[in-house]
């Protein structure tokens, strides 16, 4: 377990510094090698519930997705429906662990932020307004979730999943900000260091319950 840890830093690591100042290629070989290493990672761990491989299987639809991300522009729906297949696993999930509960305070929460997401983005998405859309919702429900599972079981587990979906949201959000509004200075690093540990925190969750 332990070198697959160090496996996985050290593979996040080199993918973060790539997408800061390294060559495209160096970027292209570490973002699936440290995926496929979180994987093999998620695969070791001792799952207690079945529901826990949707967390392995989420992050092989984030690898389908990244793959995608790849090919010519027309691919870019096909990646999106793998992005959101992967949260949607995820949030199963999170609903698995989950007792009935509703605290209105956080939906509203992620509610605002889904409005203000959408209304800064939406003039410039034009034919990929809908997907990208599904995809901010879908996102924001996984941390709906996974925020409720932290406030009415506030473990070390669940403080993992919170902190995985939050970094998952702010990795799209200054994605598609930047993409779609205005370049900032290491917005490429920002979104890969969010990306990268927040799904490394997710697979975390899986040796803590």
């Amino acid at each position: 377990m332990l070198w697959s840890f160090l496996a996985v830093l050290f593979s996040g690591w080199l993918y973060v510094d790539a997408s800061y100042r390294g060559p495209q290629w160096q970027r292209w070989l570490f973002k699936p090698v440290t995926l496929l290493l979180l994987v093999a990672w998620a695969w070791q761990a001792p799952a207690v519930n079945t529901t826990d491989y949707l967390i392995l299987a989420g992050l092989i639809a984030t690898l389908a997705g990244d793959a995608l991300m790849l090919l010519p522009r027309q691919q870019m729906l096909y990646a999106l429906g793998a992005f959101f297949l992967s949260h949607l696993l995820y949030t199963i999930s999170f609903t698995a662990h989950m007792t009935m509960s509703f605290y209105w305070p956080i939906p509203l929460t992620f509610l605002i932020i889904g409005v203000a997401v959408i209304a800064l983005l939406w003039t410039r998405l034009e034919e990929l307004r809908w997907p990208i859309c599904t995809l901010i919702g879908m996102t924001l429900v996984m941390n709906w979730m996974a925020a409720e599972n932290y406030f009415f079981r506030p473990t070390d587990y669940s403080f993992s999943l919170l902190i995985g979906a939050g970094l998952l949201l702010l990795a799209n959000i200054i994605w598609f900000i930047s993409h779609y509004r205005r370049r900032f200075s290491a917005d490429s690093a920002i979104v890969a260091a969010c990306y990268f540990a927040g799904h490394f925190m997710i697979v975390r969750s899986l040796w803590l319950s």
